[in-house]
């Protein structure tokens, strides 16, 4: 008994201190929340470079730098990195995400399963941060370049088990279209189909519709909008009719969006994951200029509209893309910066045409070797020998086994040019498990500093518009 008491006495000093410091911890915090709610911002967009690892910014700055000059260029993504974010989804789907569970996360601060939209493990609808804007008075809208119901932009106002359910959830979004004021991107397949047209449906709720860029600057400001601007995803950057169509869509939907009471919007640079999925290189960085682009519109926004936040980070990283590989100490961006058309669509070509060598250079920008020329032939010759092997296959083999496409192995052997000019490297065609950049600017960009979960990074927007969903560790 002699030894308990002593014991006892220490374990509770011990406690008493514990509790004090917690709760010291918990006012402070508590001060902190406050102070950071009074000075909220009017003006809240958040930003999604789908599948930009580290990798894609830092090939950014040198496919960007001004190779005439000794210095390398800053971009702005450099003058406003702040830190980084982990992207692992929920649990039972392991360490690497995928875009629905990462929208998810960033969407709603829930960590949920792979696939799932805006919902939780159990399948349970929650709450985006876009939607709980929408219920404060502020104006809502999504600009993206996939098509608006993709993984991404679907996890801020629809809920579905699947993201695959790509017309289920574009039903989501006509019945909850009260919480949205503008959306622009691609998707006419799934909202203009032969059982629905969901745009008459759209139209009958205020929204003026528009298909194509040229009507954006013949939109009024203030009303709501609806953008379609392709059957499904928007062409890529180097092939569309404006190379920079993501900071035109952000910067009308700006001026549709401006009230006094403020906005949130998402904007998500869609497709520098569809260039880490195809392992290409040359359409990843055409959608990180577009990306780039926006970014330097929004800079001078803040400059004039100092009651404004942007927030930009990524889901994930796509492709295990690498700076350099076979041991060569070289990146050689040379030739990205002078291309013409993706090479997708060279692809595409080369698979119905005949491969002539000047027909590719011309293409390509630039001169291919003999070598060049002979791999793109050869790989011609065997993607045709598999698809030949293929329809010879019976009814049952061919449902066990995957069609060759000859537009996707001439577009895998052009990249595969480019690679070996530029020596970049890929280890996959999927995602990749790492940590993944975080930017911000304007007021109250210093919440956004350091190491945090993508789920934090959505509790403190949840917070800067009025909701207490705060974890213990934020600040």
């Amino acid at each position: 008994m002699k030894k308990f008491i002593p014991t006892l006495l220490t374990s509770l000093l011990v406690m008493s201190c514990s509790q004090l410091q917690a709760d010291t911890s918990t006012q402070a915090s508590t001060v902190i929340a406050d102070a950071v709610a009074v000075s909220a911002p009017q003006n809240i967009i958040m930003i999604v470079g789908d599948g930009m690892g580290p990798a894609y910014t830092s090939a950014y700055r040198y496919f960007h730098d001004n190779p005439n000059t000794d210095v390398i260029e800053e971009t702005v993504f450099d003058r406003h990195l702040v830190g980084m974010s982990s992207t692992y989804p929920a649990r039972i789907s392991g360490y690497v995400t995928d875009s629905a569970a990462g929208a998810t996360a960033l969407a709603t601060a829930t960590k949920s399963y792979n696939g799932a939209i805006a919902v939780d493990v159990n399948k349970q609808p929650v709450e985006s941060v876009l939607v709980w804007a929408k219920k404060q008075g502020k104006k809502t809208g999504m600009v993206v370049t996939s098509q608006i119901n993709h993984a991404t932009p679907a996890s801020y106002l629809a809920h579905n088990e699947s993201r695959n359910n790509y017309n289920e959830i574009a039903d989501n979004f006509l019945q909850d279209a009260d919480n949205i004021d503008l959306m622009f991107g691609g998707g006419w397949q799934y909202f203009i189909r032969k059982d629905v047209n969901l745009v008459d449906g759209f139209k009958a709720k205020g929204f003026n519709y528009i298909d194509s860029y040229d009507q954006l600057e013949q939109l009024k400001n203030g009303e709501k909008a609806l953008g379609l601007f392709a059957d499904k995803g928007l062409p890529w950057a180097l092939d569309d009719t404006n190379p920079h169509r993501l900071s035109a869509m952000t910067k009308t939907a700006i001026a549709q969006l401006e009230n006094e009471q403020g906005f949130f919007m998402l904007v998500e640079a869609s497709q520098v994951d569809w260039g880490g999925h195809g392992n290409d290189i040359a359409a990843a960085m055409a959608e990180m200029d577009d990306l780039a682009k926006t970014l330097e519109y929004l800079e001078s926004y803040i400059a004039k509209n100092p009651n404004t936040l942007v927030v930009l980070t990524a889901d994930h990283s796509t492709g295990g893309f690498t700076i350099g590989k076979d041991g060569d100490y070289l990146w050689q961006p040379d030739v990205l910066r002078n291309m013409i058309m993706s090479p997708e669509t060279i692809g595409n070509t080369l698979a119905k045409e005949k491969i002539v060598k000047a027909n590719v250079s011309k293409m390509l920008n630039f001169m291919i070797t003999d070598v060049e020329f002979d791999t793109l032939k050869v790989d011609k010759v065997k993607a045709q020998k598999a698809l030949v092997e293929y329809n010879a296959l019976s009814t049952v083999a061919k449902k066990q086994a995957r069609k060759p496409s000859l537009n996707k192995a001439m577009h895998l052997s052009v990249n595969h040019i480019i690679d070996q000019r530029t020596v970049t490297g890929w280890t996959t065609f999927g995602h990749t498990g790492v940590d993944v950049p975080v930017f911000a600017m304007g007021k109250q960009k210093e919440l956004f500093q350091g190491l945090s979960d993508n789920t934090e990074i959505s509790e403190k927007i949840f917070h800067l518009l009025g909701k207490n969903k705060l974890s213990n560790n934020m600040f």
